[in-house]
Parts: structure tokens; sequence; C-alpha cells
């Protein structure tokens, strides 16, 4: 009898177990989509920006910066930095095109 309620607190034990991680991985994995989905436009913008201002060093370097990491794809932190590149890129790319 002691052996069927070892197995039933096993059972729930992984249950509750799989009922807590499931969850947490399926979030972690949009958030991850939803970060790379933003670094790719704020990489996409900074491109449109750059072909209409020209050649500002600084920018280009934070452009190429964002693109390798988008192509090492390192998780949503990566993207974050990523997004941030591109974005500070963009920026100066608009600011030139104002001058």
């Amino acid at each position: 009898m002691w052996v069927m309620w070892v197995v039933s607190a096993v059972v729930l034990g992984v249950a509750g177990f799989a009922g807590v991680l499931l969850p947490r991985r399926r979030a972690r994995a949009e958030l991850d989509r939803t970060a790379w989905s933003t670094a790719r436009a704020a990489v996409a913008m900074a491109e449109v920006s750059r072909d209409a201002a020209g050649d500002v060093a600084e920018a280009e370097q934070l452009l190429a910066r964002a693109e390798r990491m988008i192509a090492d794809g390192d998780g949503a932190r990566a993207a974050e930095a990523a997004t941030e590149y591109a974005r500070r890129a963009d920026r100066l790319w608009r600011e030139a095109a104002r001058d």
C-alpha cells in the first residue's frame, strides 16, 4: 500500500514541475521571438536611414555590430543589444541627413 502513495507523490511532483516549467519555456520562447523581430526591424530602419544619409563611420560600425549579433542569434539580451545598436546608428544617420 505504501508503494502506491510513493508513486502518487512522484506523479504529483512531476505534474507540478511540468505545470510550472512548460509555461515558462513558452513565455521565454515568445520573448526571444519578439526581441529578435524588434532587432530585425530596427536594423531595417537603420538601413533605410543609411541609404538616405550617406557615410557616417560610427553608424556603420554600430550597424555592423547589430547585424553580427543578429547573425549569431544568442538570446533575448543579444537581441536587445542589437536593437539598441541599430537604433543608435539610425539616430546618427538621421542627424547627419538633417545637417
